[in-house]
């Protein structure tokens, strides 16, 4: 199903069983990354802790790896209450809810620890707000730290110039595209499981992310150069199904929230330290990591703000103004 047509889906009954509390109910909970990276150990935690605090009335049931499809296929099932969790990156979410597109502007965020604490506070919850309140079934319930993206290529991008022509992976949303186009590359449109084949075949040039995922996902067996441009900083939202949030009841509500915020905290110590593990991994396996003069990216990405940013100026300054 298209994203477009999401809007009328929601609007119509759903076939789907919706789970009830008469009995115990088990949540389907899809991720694109496998089992032990940081954000799916939070969220096994967060299972096992609603498993023990609702006295086994609740436990997830956790789909890693992607085997229930990619990130648009998740929030597309999410929608539809075919599964009832997922964490994915706010990337895809752009599309279905505009108002989150503040955070998915390039170099909106300072840093990491910027954008850690604007995601902790009552900006954060204003954006996972706005998944709640909009019209595609979603409710927000948690942020998850997925550190600085950059690109990573088959040849080495020292300086900006270093972009121009090059087809660059991007996600699935017209504002990433963009970016890639204000850079003087090519924008490609790609699902994460889709990356490493077009990286073998040389349908693309490169890709972008962070260590982690370039470690999990085998893109290191191919590009061998990875530059510090740090031009996206994205936390990942954990979403639920609204038909199966509202089929919990307030109770269970209160404790999904709950664990659901302490998931958004207790990964990131794991997470640094996963960083470094996998830079250090990628290091050893050829990996190439390059400092780049970042402001000739930021300059060149103006326009990009410009274009998207223009709703959200006075959003954007309360984002600047936190320290």
């Amino acid at each position: 199903m298209k994203l477009r047509h999401l809007l009328l889906a929601t609007a119509l009954p759903l076939a789907f069983n919706v789970p009830t509390l008469a009995s115990a109910v088990t949540l389907k909970v899809a991720d694109t990354q496998p089992m032990g990276y940081p954000a799916t150990t939070a969220i096994e935690r967060m299972g096992e802790k609603l498993k023990a605090a609702s006295d086994g009335q609740i436990t997830l049931q956790i789909f890693a790896g992607g085997v229930l499809g990619g990130e648009k296929e998740a929030i597309e099932q999410a929608q539809l209450n075919a599964i009832q969790l997922t964490r994915v990156s706010l990337g895809v979410v752009g599309p279905v809810v505009p108002d989150v597109n503040v955070f998915n502007m390039p170099f909106v965020f300072r840093d990491g620890e910027h954008m850690r604490q604007v995601i902790d506070g009552e900006i954060g919850q204003e954006i996972l707000d706005k998944i709640t309140d909009s019209q595609f079934n979603l409710v927000g319930l948690a942020w998850m730290d997925a550190g600085s993206r950059n690109f990573y290529s088959k040849q080495p991008i020292r300086s900006i110039a270093d972009l121009k022509g090059k087809k660059m992976r991007m996600m699935e949303n017209p504002l990433f595209l963009d970016t890639m186009n204000a850079l003087g590359g090519s924008g490609i449109a790609m699902s994460t499981g889709e990356t490493f084949s077009a990286l073998q075949t040389g349908v693309i040039d490169g890709a972008e992310n962070n260590p982690p995922v370039m470690l999990a996902q085998n893109h290191h067996q191919v590009a061998k150069y990875f530059s510090r441009t740090s031009h996206l900083i994205i936390p990942e939202p954990l979403v639920m199904s609204k038909t199966a949030w509202e089929a919990l009841t307030p109770e269970h509500q209160t404790l999904v929230k709950t664990f659901a915020r302490e998931a958004q905290m207790e990964p990131r110590q794991l997470w640094d330290k996963q960083v470094a593990e996998s830079e250090q991994a990628l290091k050893a396996a050829g990996v190439e990591f390059i400092d780049v003069d970042r402001q000739p990216f930021y300059e060149a990405t103006v326009p990009v703000r410009d274009k998207y940013g223009a709703a959200y100026a006075d959003l954007i300054q309360r984002i600047e103004a936190v320290e």
